[in-house]
């Protein structure tokens, strides 16, 4: 599966997760639950990866964590916010920098209609 295979299947499981569960939880609820899920669909899901921070050949320990990485080629930055403010959008493209992946999916999970708020953010694809 290349990433758009991917990032089509993870919005179809992300809306039925939030269809079940709806919104008003903590991000980290969404997360286990959509990892669990994607995993049940034969996904391989890391949670929580560090992010090396290089800067001037010195590897920084900032404690850059993304959400979810699936199959080592989609990133998935989760919020449970009111809106999603700016940041959020360079957060996303930041991590696919430092990861270097190509494709980040932003997903706001405190929404009404989940599908209004999931995002594809690309780096260099």
């Amino acid at each position: 599966m290349n990433e758009n295979d991917i990032s089509y299947e993870v919005i179809g499981i992300a809306i039925e997760l939030h269809r079940t569960i709806g919104p008003g939880l903590l991000e980290s609820a969404y997360e286990n639950a959509l990892a669990y899920d994607l995993r049940e669909n034969g996904f391989i899901v890391q949670q929580q990866v560090s992010l090396p921070f290089v800067y001037k050949g010195v590897n920084m320990e900032v404690g850059y964590r993304v959400d979810l990485i699936i199959n080592d080629i989609v990133l998935i930055e989760l919020k449970s916010v009111d809106s999603l403010a700016p940041v959020h959008f360079a957060q996303t493209l930041t991590y696919l920098k430092l990861s270097n992946i190509k494709l980040g999916l932003l997903i706001n999970f405190n929404s009404k209609l989940l599908k209004d708020s999931i995002h594809r953010i690309v780096n260099k694809l």
